[in-house]
């Protein structure tokens, strides 16, 4: 072998790993990076996709479906995936590595979304998350939605202000015992967006709506952790 000249023990399986590696090692966590790397390994080279199950991949990278779901928020939030999970257990969902972090380059038009995309859904999915009145995993309905907002024009900002107006009046509702259901989907803000994207009110009022909800989110939590248990009846009370 000449000096300089370096031959890969196998042909197949391998994965360029250059500047874009190590740009994700800065980013993400040890169960993040070791779901990136796998990915890289796995996803069609032309489109840096993997399609998986939940189950499957919690199986091949060593971890929990719930720490699973973890490191895939992690891949969403710091711009280094993106991922749309399948809606039920039979259907396959959708892994891309973005642009900064594939060394190959993509074919056009096979792209899942563009990294501001990505970013945006993220910001929506964990503004969402956030509030203990919402009970959701966040499926592809809801990553539907939010892209629908992106490519609307809708800014991030309207967004959070609808869901500062619509969690309000969530926790009123079920303060009040009027509507004792959480919140499940994105499509509970549909109009409230384009409510809040009509109004013209002063940044004191949402800061003012922001303390409101927050307090409120506290009250909601400290409700449902401390609710005594009901005592099982026995023949006395019966």
């Amino acid at each position: 072998m000449s000096e300089g000249v370096f031959r890969l023990k196998h042909a197949s399986g391998f994965f360029a790993a250059g500047t874009e590696v190590r740009d994700a090692i800065g980013l993400l966590s040890d169960g993040g990076f070791k779901v990136f790397v796998y990915v890289c390994l796995h996803a069609d080279r032309r489109t840096a996709q993997l399609r998986f199950r939940m189950a499957e991949l919690a199986k091949a990278v060593g971890h929990s479906t719930r720490s699973l779901t973890t490191y895939l928020d992690e891949l969403n939030r710091t711009g280094v995936g993106a991922v749309y999970r399948a809606s039920n257990q039979h259907e396959l969902g959708r892994i891309e590595i973005l642009d900064r972090f594939w060394p190959y380059q993509k074919e056009a038009g096979d792209s899942i979304v563009d990294p501001e995309q990505a970013l945006y859904v993220a910001r929506v999915r964990d503004w969402f998350l956030e509030q203990a009145c919402v009970s959701s995993t966040f499926g592809a309905a809801d990553e539907k939605q939010a892209g629908d907002w992106y490519r609307a024009g809708i800014s991030i900002d309207v967004i959070g202000r609808a869901f500062l107006l619509g969690c309000a009046r969530k926790y009123v509702a079920l303060f009040n015992r009027q509507r004792g259901s959480p919140i499940t989907s994105l499509q509970y803000f549909v109009g409230i967006v384009e409510e809040t994207a009509a109004m013209d009110l002063n940044l004191n009022y949402w800061r003012y709506l922001a303390a409101r909800v927050k307090k409120m989110d506290a009250q909601w939590r400290a409700q449902a952790n401390f609710a005594p248990a009901r005592e099982p009846k026995t023949a006395e009370t019966k």
